[in-house]
């Protein structure tokens, strides 16, 4: 089985800390690396999470303000560098395309790699390319800022015990998923009989919002919901003032949404000790870890 967590490559916000980079976040799920709002010294927190860096495949940015893309340029080359072959592909606000080819054509090097761009201008499907579905909302932030949804396919599942009882094994466990029925010694199995679909897992990427529906929609069921908290609930006035959510307020959203696990990032520099964002998102969904850098959190498959 394929690893599948997220490494929390940093958990701040505009202002670094010395314990806290500016965000970046790192999915490894189904074979693929996939990389969201690499903040300025992302390359670099690759090498102390021991990562190499051309695990990456897609590069998500939500919007463009400093600590979500600074890292941008120096990512795309440093893959360039490590010549990975494999398409990169980057999904960001359409509205910002000039902000993207500045970071990405900031220095002088000769571009091998070969990055192909998803500028996104209206909500729903940005990409299907049967490994992930990918899906975005529009945010309240004041700029063009996009939350991401990321869904595995489907897949169906065999019941062991039943094909062994039945005696389908090898060449005839793919004529049944062909035909979906299969005579075996004069009884006719359905494909159903012997196998069930399990729904693909989803991921919900919530980066700086005030609280809105669009938010809530896009993180619906999701197994996993990362999402900003910048603020505490005694500072509520700075979240509502600079387009920003409480702990409280994530946690909100993310029993409304009805997700599995919440874990709480972008953090304000003016905290010093996350656990505070922990307990107070609590009191209202259990299911909630902060993020810490380096820290690893693994949504495995039940």
């Amino acid at each position: 089985m394929s690893v599948r967590d997220l490494i929390i490559l940093g958990c701040s916000s505009q202002q670094p800390t010395r314990k806290r980079n500016h965000g970046a976040y790192l999915f490894r799920w189904n074979e693929e690396g996939l990389l969201f709002d690499p903040g300025e010294g992302t390359q670099r927190q690759f090498i102390f999470a021991n990562i190499a860096p051309p695990c990456v495949t897609r590069i998500f940015v939500s919007h463009f303000h400093g600590d979500h893309c600074l890292g941008l340029g120096s990512m795309l080359m440093r893959l360039n560098l490590d010549k990975v072959t494999h398409p990169i592909h980057c999904y960001y606000p359409a509205s910002g395309k000039k902000y993207f080819d500045r970071l990405r054509y900031g220095t002088i090097y000769h571009e091998t790699i070969n990055v192909i761009e998803h500028p996104v201008s209206k909500a729903g499907l940005v990409d299907d390319d049967g490994r992930f579905r990918i899906e975005a909302a529009f945010l309240d932030h004041g700029v063009d800022n996009i939350a991401w949804r990321i869904t595995e396919p489907d897949r169906r599942k065999y019941d062991p015990e039943k094909l062994k009882a039945l005696q389908i094994r090898g060449p005839l466990v793919k004529e049944l998923e062909r035909k979906g029925i299969l005579d075996v010694e004069g009884k006719t199995v359905q494909l159903d009989d012997v196998s069930w679909i399990r729904k693909g897992d989803t991921i919900a990427v919530i980066s700086d919002t005030r609280p809105c529906l669009s938010a809530i929609e896009i993180a619906r069921g999701a197994k996993l919901m990362l999402c900003e908290s910048t603020y505490l609930e005694q500072h509520r006035d700075l979240a509502d003032s600079h387009f920003h959510l409480t702990a409280k307020q994530a946690a909100t959203m993310a029993k409304e949404a009805g997700v599995e696990k919440l874990i709480l990032t972008h953090f304000s520099a003016r905290y010093l000790n996350v656990s505070e964002f922990e307990k107070e998102a609590r009191e209202v969904f259990p299911n909630t870890q902060a993020a810490e850098d380096m820290k690893v959190f693994p949504f495995p498959r039940p």
